[in-house]
């Protein structure tokens, strides 16, 4: 178990993160990080927790799902920045004994080794889900999931499937379509971040997705950031060297603040401005 600080020298978008909690650059946020290893289907797992112990009673959890890559570094930035902001933060180790690669090659044996099983796709995704809510500092009853590219397609795969989950958030993600039933069964509400120029998930993908959602009058907003490419939250997706694969500040700043006021509204209650008719 650690605490985190927020050095100066944090990336731009840890900094942005902190300044929009009212924290200056060098102050010292009580945000406790920790491992927790955890069994599922006779395998271990490690995931990552991140929450502010400041924070007194449950509050709102949310499950934060991995890129190709595994569990690496980014993804338990990425919660806690959400511990930041209030919640219980728990990113999902989906491939065991948390496994991280670093070539494409191995991402997409990985990840294609989940995917080609629905049911178990699920199944490790909703462990992680359990693992959050058992958690002492989260309000069982006020859930959400969010996800980077494989981990975008994990949780609309979650929404499929039923999960508690108030909401779920795909950033970048590969877009899965449910079936007309499972559509019809969707209860959280839906936000698809997608690059207008994602390379990787053809306008026909996208448009299989949202048939379904639309057809069963599911709660979703889909939002096409202009110009954006594949991994366009990711700060490190440059050093990638993959075409089509690039970072985006505007997308991932614009992303992040539909996310912030997404939740705002369905796991902490809070109402939006309405603005007056005009006479």
């Amino acid at each position: 178990m650690s605490r985190l600080r927020v050095p100066s020298s944090a990336p731009s978008f840890v900094l942005a993160a902190a300044l929009s909690v009212g924290l200056s650059p060098l102050a010292r946020a009580a945000v406790v990080t920790e491992t927790v290893e955890y069994q599922h289907g006779g395998e271990t797992y490690q995931g990552f927790v991140a929450y502010d112990d400041a924070i007194e009673g449950p509050r709102p959890g949310v499950l934060v799902v991995h890129e190709w890559w595994g569990l690496n570094d980014y993804a338990k930035t990425r919660a806690t920045m959400l511990a930041e902001l209030g919640y219980v933060a728990f990113a999902v180790d989906m491939y065991g004994e948390g496994k991280t690669v670093e070539h494409p090659e191995e991402a997409a044996k990985f990840s294609g080794m989940v995917r080609e099983n629905v049911k178990e796709w699920r199944s490790r995704a909703l462990a992680g889900l359990e693992q959050l809510r058992q958690r002492p500092q989260t309000d069982p009853e006020n859930l959400a999931a969010i996800g980077y590219c494989f981990g975008g397609a994990t949780v609309l795969q979650m929404a499929y499937a039923g999960a508690p989950v108030k909401g779920v958030v795909s950033f970048h993600g590969a877009l899965p379509a449910a079936t007309e039933e499972e559509a019809k069964k969707v209860s959280a509400g839906v936000m698809i971040c997608h690059g207008a120029a994602d390379g990787f998930v053809p306008r026909e993908q996208v448009e299989a997705c949202l048939a379904p959602l639309e057809a069963a009058g599911a709660d979703y907003v889909f939002t096409a950031y202009a110009g954006a490419r594949h991994g366009f939250t990711n700060p490190g997706a440059d050093a990638r060297e993959m075409p089509g694969l690039k970072y985006d500040a505007k997308a991932d700043a614009r992303s992040w603040a539909a996310m912030t006021a997404m939740f705002d509204v369905l796991l902490k209650g809070e109402s939006l401005p309405v603005a007056a008719d005009a006479d």
